[in-house]
């Protein structure tokens, strides 16, 4: 039966790859590494992205025992960047012309008893003729072998691919607000391509429920039996089954139900018995023409294949994207796979831990993968969460020459063949992301696409309006927005329409309104902010993203949209801030929120969210003047508070963002009932009122008509003079000249207070830390922790001008990845523990002069 060998650990690592490598001489430099592994680990910012591009080569000793003999060898490589040779004791076996597709290579013939030498040359030079390159790119493209190698040994006959195509009845409908499980009878039909031949040989499918994080565990849940592939159906070269499953459950982005089908490859052994079960021989039923034989047939097991898979009907139609009959807004951030430091190469447990983020910290139920296939855990564990996932081929805006057109259209077969049983894969980049039309070229990646796979879309991610259409859904780059000043009288919202102009409708951009629409980027470089930015800066970037959403959600006909982007990326000299940082995220590069992450987190209910974007310090903004701010919250209510005293109690009733779920709520009144006593009319009260707060909210140069009317019509009337507004605006709002305002904001759920923000002067410091495991378990290959660096004031508050140092070690068999002087940017950094492939206990200490040691205790498995 085939079985894996995982082969990440003792490989020798060269920056300079060269013939006498590959033959396993001597070399100086040589550097023992293990996999995932990135050829050159760069700095947090400010350096050359030459760092990187290189010829270089891994190494490693296969040893081949007698058990493989009579057997097929295959390697697997998830992904070397970019261009890639196999060898195999000097000899070239195999090349591969994508850094971000596998491939597998067979050594059958090739190895030689005992010791072989294998070796791997990468090429990771931004000059090479394929796809990203020929031209500028706006991410860096790090090189290595950055995801995992392993070995398949198989039988001579063994089961190459299997392509599940699950279908859910017509009459299978969800309720507009109904998550609950749909029961169901599914059918399964799939298709199971062999290596050998099938004359003799006979399959069996078990289906069962998956088990989270591996393969179909427990209750077999359907078994067909044994059936001869002499008498299955075959379609394209592959053999078709078809099995139901009774009672089956969808796959939806709130409950995500799976399952594994198990297929089995069985070979008769001679002879006849009633009832044996040895080893991988067993006792099974041939199956003639739907029907059992009545003697027991002895079957040896020769392969397996474990495939998970989801029922669900994904559809993309003229009005919007519909999800097992359910009308769903799409809502989702692009996401790049690189990481502080380490680039690309990170394993398992951080590749899912993006896909954690993006569903439970920022509430989403899509991700783009921009601008290239990710990792098989990511996309593994959007099928465990329920996230929606819009995967591409490789490519930044340039068409090369015919070789490189070649490469484009086989990465989209690699890619489709790779992801294509993914329940959470709803739709197939075609496109190289914003280039120009090229319908040749089109043509053939869509139709690649959809023999590959008939039951996805195809889309093709451009900023052109009234593109030739090749694909299935227009999904078009709407950098329209050009913002709104946080001065200024804002524009009046009208209930169930579109004020804010976020994007443009759908008419105005897709060539054919028959055909779906899908918003793919926004914002990004139209307003990139760094975590330290000023607070004005700040709270437009997040308003900026309230805009296009609440637009987006005005627009019917909008199936969704990408948000640009999930966090801040290292880039090209000729992008990002000077830094080689692009600070377009949502979340800074160590997945620390920024205000815009709020805006997403509080569209979703199972966790509170309340953010305030102002610190309320007087000395933040020009002349004293608190400007625009807002509350960022997913509760029924925020009660506001200074000084303990309530101010008003907001609901997004107040909120100018009518058509998204839950706005930003402007603080419109910082005064509340506290003019009272001051000897004004009631009316009067409320016009002074108005009128303080308007100031607080647009200063002295921006005030309207209405305002300066009211004024005067005060003033006139001796009811009020300029000593007076400045002494009670001093009083109420100001505070020049007394002691500093303690506000309190407290977020109601149900009636119940379920978070509270305090915002006054920071009196002291302290760290907090949060990893997102301490359990580090090596499976195939080594495993790492995210640790979050955050420094607070007193009362919890964020400190976006905190810009001191950490210094971290280690104890035990844990190791850093980056520096161990850690900055903290804007109050927050991070850093990475690696496990050392050895067991035990290990710890990180993280140091600070003013606040003391924090520890967090860690348990390596091996």
């Amino acid at each position: 039966m085939s079985q894996r060998i995982y082969i990440n650990d003792n490989w020798s690592f060269t920056e300079s790859f060269d013939e006498g490598f590959a033959r396993g001489e001597e070399k100086a430099g040589l550097k023992e590494v293990r996999l995932p592994h990135t050829c050159a680990e760069t700095p947090f910012n400010y350096f050359d992205e030459n760092i990187y591009q290189m010829l270089c080569g891994y190494r490693r000793v296969l040893n081949v025992p007698e058990a493989w003999e009579g057997k097929r060898v295959f390697l697997v490589i998830e992904a070397a960047a970019h261009r890639s040779r196999v060898r195999l004791n000097g000899e070239v076996l195999a090349e591969h012309r994508c850094g971000y597709t596998a491939y597998k290579t067979e050594l059958t013939g090739h190895l030689q008893p005992g010791e072989n030498i294998l070796a791997v040359e990468v090429d990771s030079r931004e000059t090479l003729d394929q796809p990203p390159f020929g031209k500028v790119i706006d991410y860096m493209t790090y090189g290595g072998l950055y995801r995992e190698v392993s070995l398949e040994i198989t039988e001579q006959a063994f089961i190459e691919d299997v392509f599940v195509k699950p279908k859910v009845p017509d009459d299978v409908r969800l309720a507009e607000d109904e998550f609950s499980a749909v029961s169901f009878t599914g059918i399964l039909n799939s298709e199971v391509k062999m290596s050998g031949d099938a004359g003799a040989l006979y399959v069996r499918q078990r289906i069962m429920p998956y088990e989270c994080g591996g393969a179909g565990r427990g209750e077999v849940l359907v078994d067909t039996g044994m059936a001869a592939l002499s008498g299955c159906p075959v379609k394209g070269g592959a053999y078709e089954l078809r099995v139901e499953v009774p009672d089956a459950q969808l796959w939806d982005v709130e409950s995500p139900g799976l399952y594994t089908v198990r297929t089995e490859l069985f070979e008769k052994v001679e002879g006849e018995h009633e009832d044996l079960i040895s080893g991988n021989i067993i006792c099974g039923w041939e199956v003639k023409d739907g029907k059992k034989g009545g003697t027991g047939k002895l079957f040896r097991l020769v392969d397996q294949k474990e495939t998970t898979f989801g029922f669900r009907r994904s559809e993309f139609r003229a009005d919007g994207y519909y999800l097992n009959g359910r009308k769903l807004k799409i809502l989702g951030l692009n996401r790049h796979q690189c990481f502080p430091y380490a680039g690309y190469a990170m394993p398992a447990s951080m590749q899912r831990l993006d896909a954690d983020i993006l569903k439970f910290e920022l509430g989403l139920n899509a991700v783009r993968t921009s601008h290239y296939p990710c990792s098989r855990y990511f996309y593994e564990r959007c099928d465990e969460l329920g996230l929606l996932v819009f995967t591409e081929i490789p490519g930044w805006q340039n068409i090369g020459g015919e070789e490189w057109k070649k490469q484009a259209l086989k990465n989209t077969e690699d890619m489709v063949l790779q992801y294509r049983n993914h329940p959470s894969v709803i739709l197939w980049g075609v496109r190289i992301n914003e280039s120009q039309d090229d319908d040749a070229l089109y043509e053939k990646t869509n139709a690649a696409a959809r023999s590959l796979d008939p039951t996805r879309p195809t889309g093709g991610v451009r900023y052109i309006k009234n593109s030739h259409l090749l694909e299935d859904v227009y999904t078009y780059n709407d950098f329209s927005y050009e913002g709104t000043t946080l001065k200024g009288e804002p524009e009046k919202p009208s209930a169930g329409k579109n004020t804010w102009k976020g994007c443009v409708p759908k008419k105005t951009v897709t060539s054919d309104m028959e055909k779906p629409y899908l918003i793919s980027e926004y914002n990004g470089h139209m307003f990139p902010t760094k975590p330290y930015d000023c607070e004005d800066h700040r709270t437009g970037h997040a308003l900026r993203h309230a805009a296009v959403l609440d637009s987006a959600a005005a627009e019917a006909d909008i199936a969704g949209s990408f948000g640009w982007c999930m966090f801040d990326y290292n880039t090209h000299l000729e992008f990002g801030s000077g830094d080689h940082i692009c600070y377009h995220g949502v979340m800074d590069m160590f997945r620390n929120p920024k205000p815009a992450a709020a805006v997403y987190a509080a569209q979703q209910d199972t966790r509170p969210v309340l953010n305030i974007t102002s610190s309320m310090d007087i000395g933040e903004h020009p002349a004293g003047i608190p400007g625009r701010i807002y509350i960022i919250t997913n509760a029924d209510e925020v009660r506001m508070y200074r000084n303990d005293e309530l101010i008003r109690v907001y609901t997004h009733e107040d909120s100018a963002f009518k058509n998204m779920k839950n706005g930003p709520i402007e603080i419109t009144d910082f005064i509340g009932e506290r003019l009272k006593g001051e000897g004004f009319s009631g009316k009067q009260e409320e016009e002074i009122k108005y009128l303080l707060n308007h100031y607080a909210r647009f200063g002295a140069s921006n005030l309207p008509k209405k305002f300066l009317a009211k004024a005067a019509k005060l003033i006139a009337g001796k009811k009020l003079s300029m000593d007076r507004v400045y002494e009670l605006y001093g009083k109420y709002i100001g505070s020049w000249g007394s002691r500093g305002s303690a506000w309190r904001f407290e977020a109601v759920k149900n009636g119940k207070i379920v978070k509270t923000v305090v915002k006054e002067a920071a009196a002291d410091v302290h760290l907090e830390a949060v990893v997102d495991h301490t359990e580090l378990i090596e499976k195939s290959s080594y495993d790492v922790a995210a640790v979050r660096i955050s420094a607070y004031s007193q009362n919890g508050a964020e400190l976006p001008y905190y810009m001191e140092s950490v210094h971290a070690r280690c104890e035990g068999p844990v190791s850093l990845i980056g520096p161990s002087c850690i900055q903290l940017r804007a109050g927050k950094g991070g850093t990475y523990v690696k496990s050392g492939g050895k067991a035990g206990h290990a710890a990180l200490i993280i140091e600070h002069e003013r606040c003391g040691e924090l520890r967090i205790d860690f348990e390596v498995v091996v």
